[in-house]
């Protein structure tokens, strides 16, 4: 089978390499193709492959190229994970926000909506091309805003388009963990948008653990969420909410934090992936160590102002060392190629499972995966609250989404005023003028 990964020079891209050198069962991945528009990110993420493949036998081969069409042509799946504008975009998105007194980060808040404002033009470029060029390929989303992005690319690939992303399944696992559950064998009760979800159930034996996992403070204690919510909040919601909610539960503090620091996330991840490929470009050789050594650092320093803000400590090792993202997009890609029963957490249509949401719009929730795709299993509804905050960012996407798509300043506005992060039409207006302003792709949206 034939994987083409979008955004092949991507950093975290061997990431996805490495899950499919461990793959050896029937019918595995067995030609990757790199695409990217940059050619020297593309040869130094190449090295590192072919760094990684070293001494293993029957490694997918691995291609390069800057077409499109060539990329696609003959792909089983399409794994997307493009940074339009890259780095230095999301730079802007969060400096912007916080000259404002704004959260900016790159998902979540005013970094978001002008990340998404514009990817999403680019992302349904890609999708009408897949439609022509590759029909029959899996497209498998990881390009963020990755809700926003997958319900956009939706209406020129159908279903045949599923959103992933690995904090649903990292923080069932770390509370499964918590508790002695073993994470395979366990059901999620999970549900909400990308980046903006609960885990309200854990089911295993028949049995709801998630009541004796809040009613332990030592349990709460162990595992990340646990640390960045704690237990009074947590017993109070009787959930445990995704990480990224620790941007609107403590937006003050978090707020206060990030305004804090010398360089933002992105300045922090440009200045260090930048050296990365540059280093790399002069010693090519040494390509995989490089890699090594940066993607350590990166993921040590990940949400490092929320953990300060909850007095979190750091990373806890097991939580670093486990699969992320590229495990659910091979357990994804294995249960649709060889019709192998998953479930997983993944971004969907809704198909009326959450009442508070039509029937097209995706959501975050545990599904069941098999040939035919991807089908929404049934979950406990939403709360009041937490049904009110996801139909706000729903709308909030929607509305970006339409604004991307014909260059309406009132739907960029709208989306802007409505989060509830942003708390003025008025910040709304300069958030919007900045953006427009300082990103070339977002002129458009000038008065």
């Amino acid at each position: 089978m034939r994987l083409t990964i979008l955004g092949g020079g991507g950093f975290r891209v061997p990431l996805v390499y490495q899950a499919l050198l461990g793959d050896r069962g029937e019918g595995r991945i067995t030609s990757v193709v790199l695409y990217d528009a940059d050619r020297a990110r593309l040869a130094s993420i190449g090295a590192v492959l072919r760094q990684q493949a070293a001494g293993v036998t029957d490694a997918p081969v691995v291609t390069e190229t800057t077409d499109l069409d060539e990329a696609l042509r003959g792909a089983d799946f399409v794994f997307s994970a493009i940074r339009v504008g890259g780095l230095e975009g999301r730079t802007v998105d969060e400096r912007v926000a916080l000259d404002l007194g704004v959260l900016g980060q790159e998902t979540v808040g005013a970094g978001g909506i002008a990340y998404g404002l514009r990817t999403l033009p680019v992302a349904v470029g890609i999708a009408q091309r897949v439609a022509a060029v590759a029909p029959e390929a899996w497209v498998i989303n990881f390009t963020n805003p990755a809700g926003m992005v997958t319900e956009a690319m939706i209406p020129y690939l159908g279903d045949r388009v599923i959103g992933i992303c690995d904090s649903p399944s990292g923080l069932g696992r770390r509370a499964a963990l918590a508790i002695g559950v073993d994470p395979s064998t366990a059901f999620y009760d999970y549900a909400g948008l990308n980046h903006l979800g609960w885990l309200r159930g854990l089911r295993s034996g028949g049995v709801d653990r998630l009541p004796s996992l809040l009613a332990s403070a030592e349990g709460l204690a162990s595992f990340e969420e646990g640390r960045l919510f704690g237990v009074e909040w947590l017993r109070s919601l009787g959930a445990i909410p995704n990480e990224y909610l620790h941007y609107y539960y403590f937006a003050r503090e978090t707020l206060a934090a990030v305004q804090g620091v010398r360089q933002t996330r992105g300045t922090f991840l440009l200045e260090q992936q930048s050296a990365f490929y540059a280093e790399t470009a002069r010693r090519p050789e040494q390509a995989l160590e490089l890699w090594q050594k940066t993607r350590a650092e990166r993921e040590s320093t990940y949400m490092v102002e929320s953990r300060e803000v909850a007095d979190a400590g750091e990373r806890d090792e097991r939580d670093m060392a486990a699969g992320g993202y590229e495990q659910v997009a091979l357990s994804l890609m294995r249960a649709i190629a060889h019709n192998e029963r998953a479930s997983l957490i993944l971004n969907v249509r809704n198909r009326g499972v959450l009442r508070h949401l039509d029937d097209d719009a995706v959501v975050e929730i545990p599904c069941t995966v098999d040939a035919n795709g991807a089908l929404p299993v049934s979950v406990s509804q939403l709360t009041d609250h937490q049904a009110g905050l996801v139909c706000s960012v729903k709308a909030v996407e929607r509305s970006t989404i339409e604004a991307a798509a014909g260059g309406s300043r009132a739907a960029a506005l709208r989306a802007f005023a409505w989060h509830p992060l942003i708390d003025s039409v008025t910040a709304a207006g300069k958030l919007l003028d900045a953006y427009a302003t300082q990103l070339p792709a977002l002129a458009p949206f000038r008065p």
